[in-house]
């Protein structure tokens, strides 16, 4: 008699011997003298052909087939013969090899590097690479749209193509983000030194400037863009990931997966992109400028601010009403200081909850049809350039206003004027910091950094109003 607690290698080694040879046996040939007996007379010799009950209509799979199977079915096997047809955002038929998913699941990856080790802005980067990597993983339709059956209902839908079209592809998301943005964001520095405001304005420059380089872009060959996917693709500019898929859902929504992807790398980017033309379109002299302190804000021009900017959104350019209005939403629930819970919750919970799908969804749009050609390159070149320009014209404006100011400004607050907030306030305060480490820049530069928000909302607005009818 075996002992089990004295022998218990040896018995699972007799389990296991048993299991091997039950799953050969049940792959060998049924013997010519069983294949004889009537399994409806006897009834109890049924499963000696090894079918399953309620499973005689599955084919039998004999060993060598289930092996192929399960070769067939591996990573491996689809990375190196999958060829897939698919149609770009242009429309156009090409095929998609399995090398090509894997060059994309490389990319997911560095996407995740860059948020988890390099720390460029983890909460962004990271949903996102793992988006593209689930995307592109061969045989498990994680993006799949699915049949749609006479229901309305979809068979086979992947996870990631149902958060995409529940609120990437459309105004949910955008719009609840740009909820938690107010809640989160104070406008007390704008509020205090509304001059500042003039820098985001600025900043917006870099949208249509890249707006009028496209239109005159379509005189390359290879390149056709029409003035709507040149507004989805200049507002890349404005460095606002929310309003540029609000935008390219409303008036290019082809391209919305390539302009999201983009923008929101540019704002990830933004410590890495930003410095160098901070740094080349200043002195070392005005990057030691000094700036006093901020004046004290009152309780009731914050709750009042939100009220003002959201009328004078309705009367004068309702297209962005919408973006402008949520904003102003969220800001007003942190200020008017009676609904604390909500705050919270559009502050923390929410904004976590949505940014956490709102990436995954954006990282989900990454595959080889989409991005692996040319016009996908030049949209990611044209917004680095909108990016750039953005950058260097909030620098220069505030230069220019120095020659007329009495209390100079630090000119590198100006680059705040793109809407990464507040990406782009603690980037001009880090440049500010290596020149003099006694100069916090952080709160002025917060006024244009808040400004740009607006004024990239505007900028949307207007672009919907002249080009969405």
């Amino acid at each position: 008699m075996i002992e089990l607690k004295k022998n218990p290698l040896l018995v699972t080694k007799i389990c296991l011997v048993i299991i091997a040879g039950a799953f050969v046996f049940s792959f060998m040939p049924r013997p010519a003298a069983q294949q004889a007996v009537s399994t409806d007379d006897l009834p109890s010799f049924r499963n000696l052909e090894g079918i399953i009950p309620n499973s005689s209509d599955i084919p039998r799979v004999s060993l060598k087939r289930f092996i192929s199977n399960i070769a067939e079915t591996t990573g491996i096997f689809k990375f190196l013969t999958d060829s897939t047809p698919k149609k770009t955002p242009a429309n156009v038929d090409i095929t998609i090899f399995g090398w090509q998913e894997l060059l994309m699941i490389a990319v997911g990856f560095l996407v995740v590097y860059l948020g988890a080790v390099k720390g460029f802005e983890p909460l962004l980067l990271i949903p996102i690479g793992f988006g593209v990597i689930f995307v592109n993983i061969p045989v498990a339709g994680m993006g799949e749209a699915g049949h749609l059956l006479a229901d309305g209902t979809r068979e086979g839908q992947g996870f990631l193509d149902v958060i995409y079209k529940a609120g990437v592809g459309n105004e949910f998301f955008p719009l609840i983000i740009f909820m938690g943005i107010g809640a989160m964001t104070d406008f007390g520095p704008l509020i205090a030194n509304p001059k500042t405001a003039i820098l985001g304005a600025a900043a917006q420059f870099g949208v249509f400037a890249t707006l009028f380089g496209i239109s005159i872009a379509n005189y390359l060959p290879g390149v056709a863009f029409n003035l709507r996917e040149a507004c989805s693709v200049a507002i890349i500019g404005g460095a606002d990931g929310p309003t540029t898929i609000y935008i390219a859902a409303k008036l290019a929504p082809h391209l919305l997966a390539t302009v999201a992807v983009a923008a929101y790398s540019y704002m990830a980017l933004v410590p890495i992109i930003q410095p160098p033309i901070m740094k080349a379109l200043t002195t070392k002299h005005e990057r030691l400028i000094k700036m006093k302190q901020l004046r004290p804000v009152s309780k009731r021009e914050k709750v009042i601010f939100p009220i003002v900017v959201f009328v004078l959104t309705i009367f004068l350019i309702p297209a962005a009403a919408p973006l402008i209005g949520c904003l102003m939403f969220g800001n007003f629930i942190r200020e008017c200081g009676v609904v604390e819970r909500l705050s919270k919750t559009a502050q923390n919970e929410l904004m976590n909850i949505v940014s956490m799908f709102l990436s995954l969804g954006v990282g989900s749009q990454m595959t080889p049809e989409k991005f692996l050609n040319p016009s996908s390159l030049i949209i990611v070149l044209m917004g680095l350039f909108a990016f750039g320009i953005a950058t260097a014209t909030g620098l220069l404006v505030a230069k220019i206003m120095n020659l007329f100011l009495k209390e100079k400004i630090n000119p590198l607050i100006g680059s705040a004027g793109v809407s990464a907030v507040p990406m782009a306030a603690r980037v001009a305060n880090k440049v500010g910091l290596e020149e003099d480490p006694g100069n916090f820049l952080l709160m002025h530069a917060m006024g244009p950094n808040v400004a740009g928000v607006i004024g990239t909302a505007i900028a949307a607005g207007v672009m919907i109003a002249v080009y969405g009818g």
